[in-house]
C-alpha cells in the first residue's frame, strides 16, 4: 500500500511540475507579446546596476548626513558583529554594503576638501 501510494504522489507531483512549467511558458508567451516581459528584464537590470543610495546606507545604518566618520564605523562593527552572532548572512550583507558606500562618499568629501 505504501508503494501505490509513493507511485501515485510522485506522478501526482511530476504532472503538477509539468502543468505549472507549461503555465509558466504561456505566461511569459502572453507578456512578450504585451511586452511586458522585456520592460520587466530592463527594470531589474537598472535596480540591480544602481546598487545601494547614500540615503539607505545611511538608514541601514541608522545614521545622519551630520554623523561623524568613526561613529559610523562604530555602528558598522556593533551591526555586522550581531548580525554574524544571530546567523543572519543577507543584514550582514546589507550593513556590509551601506559601510561600503558610505565609505565611498566619505573618501570623496574629504578628497574635495
Amino acid at each position: 500500500a505504501s508503494k501505490i501510494l509513493a507511485n501515485l504522489i510522485v506522478m501526482g507531483g511530476g504532472l503538477l511540475a509539468r502543468a505549472f512549467v507549461q503555465a509558466y511558458r504561456q505566461a511569459l508567451a502572453n507578456a512578450s507579446k504585451n511586452g511586458v516581459a522585456q520592460e520587466t528584464i530592463q527594470n531589474t537590470i537598472r535596480r540591480a546596476s544602481k546598487g545601494m543610495t547614500e540615503q539607505e546606507a545611511r538608514q541601514i545604518l541608522g545614521v545622519t548626513e551630520k554623523t561623524p566618520w568613526e561613529e559610523i564605523v562604530k555602528k558598522y562593527s556593533n551591526l555586522f558583529e550581531n548580525n554574524a552572532k544571530k546567523g543572519s548572512f543577507y543584514l550582514q550583507s546589507k550593513v556590509h554594503r551601506a559601510k561600503e558606500c558610505l565609505e565611498s562618499v566619505h573618501r570623496g568629501n574629504t578628497t574635495l576638501s
